[in-house]
């Protein structure tokens, strides 16, 4: 299984449970959804959701995907998983709180380091 990973607030998440797909404003305003790989995902969460709240981490077996997923370089020169379309929920295995640290910081969480 090859797994990608996606940050979003729990409430977002209890919505696109109840329509059985998720779509994040990304999808509009740039046309797919920010998603990343194991060892990205920290990066991504202290750049930008820094002093959020109650946020979700979206395990997604990317073959189970039926948008389509293409690898793209970002700003930093990485490439990142981008979901061109509404995400099937049936793709999403599983979800975990993902909260920053008292210092605001996220860290990798141990579900993720069992990735590999």
């Amino acid at each position: 299984m090859n797994t990608i990973l996606h940050i979003t607030q729990r409430q977002q998440w209890e919505q696109a449970k109840n329509i059985a797909t998720y779509r994040a404003e990304s999808l509009d305003s740039e046309g797919f959804l920010h998603c990343s790989k194991a060892m990205q995902i920290v990066k991504v969460a202290n750049r930008f959701f820094s002093n959020q709240q109650d946020l979700v981490l979206l395990f997604i077996d990317s073959d189970k995907v039926q948008p389509e997923i293409r690898y793209e370089e970002a700003e930093i020169g990485e490439l990142f998983p981008h979901v061109y379309g509404e995400l099937n929920i049936d793709a999403v295995y599983k979800v975990i709180d993902f909260e920053a640290g008292e210092d605001g910081f996220f860290v990798l969480p141990q579900e993720v380091v069992d990735l590999g």
